[in-house]
This record gives structure tokens, C-alpha cells and sequence, in this order.
């Protein structure tokens, strides 16, 4: 699945390395599974992630979620409580933050961060977000800074 199906959103690297060359930090926030969130992560140099965990029995995939500290289920509380928790752990306030997002999981983050966007966005999204991102690659939102 790693090597054939996993594939990073177009400018993911890009936007992702000019983030790090700045000094800031990534937080990558998911409804998905930390079974492809950590690849992710390793891949990119990405700073913090939070997602869902799928239980691992002698190697497999049970297809069972489990359990964490935080909660039942990375949704969209889980992500802005994220994003707070991150921002404040780090001394900065949530106007320095930038949110991207795709669905209306990812409002509440959005709602609370200094930049919202929307990328390749559901029209509720794009219908809230600060900039919408329509087409291309997620370094595009390199644009809104030159």
C-alpha cells in the first residue's frame, strides 16, 4: 500500500520544506489512520500529527480503532482541540496559525486559525475559508505570501 498507493497531494514537499525553511511548524491533522498519517509524516519532516489508530495484531491490521488519550476519534472537535493544544504548547497564538481543509470536518480548526483555506474544497468549505485553493497543488498557497 506504501509504495503503490500512498501518493502525496500535488506540492505537498514544496509547501511543506518552504514552511521549515521559515521556521514554522506542521501539524498534520487526520480522520484518517496513523497508519498512512506517520508515513506521511516521516516522509515530509512533519512536526506534529494527530489521526486515528487502527489496531495492530502480530503485524496485521485488525481493522478495529483504538483508543487514545485524546478520544475515540480524530473528527473535527478533535482537530481544532489540536490545533489549540498545538498553538498554545508552542506560546503562539491561533492568528499566527493557518488551517487547510477539504471537508466540513475541518471547519471547526478552520474557524479558530489565523488563515483559513480551502483546498480542492467542498463548496460549504470554500464558502467559509479566507482563500480557496481551486486547482493545482497544495504549494500554491505559497502564492498568498509573494
Amino acid at each position: 500500500i506504501y509504495e503503490h498507493k500512498l501518493r502525496l497531494n500535488p506540492g505537498a514537499e514544496r509547501l511543506v520544506s518552504a514552511c521549515k525553511q521559515v521556521g514554522m511548524k506542521v501539524l498534520l491533522v487526520s480522520g484518517g489512520f496513523t497508519f498512512f498519517t506517520d508515513r506521511v509524516r516521516d516522509l515530509l519532516g512533519i512536526d506534529f500529527t494527530r489521526s486515528n489508530v487502527f489496531e495492530i495484531d502480530n503485524g496485521f491490521l485488525t481493522g478495529r480503532m483504538l483508543d487514545q488519550a485524546w478520544g475515540d476519534i480524530c473528527d473535527g472537535e478533535e482537530k481544532k482541540r489540536m490545533l489549540m493544544q498545538t498553538c498554545s504548547g508552542m506560546g503562539i497564538s491561533l492568528s499566527e496559525s493557518i488551517a487547510m481543509g477539504d471537508g466540513a470536518n475541518d471547519l471547526p480548526m478552520m474557524s479558530v486559525s489565523g488563515l483559513s483555506v480551502a483546498y480542492r474544497a467542498k463548496p460549504v468549505v470554500r464558502e467559509k475559508a479566507h482563500v480557496a485553493i481551486l486547482e493545482g497543488g497544495l504549494d500554491r498557497l505559497l502564492d498568498v505570501f509573494q
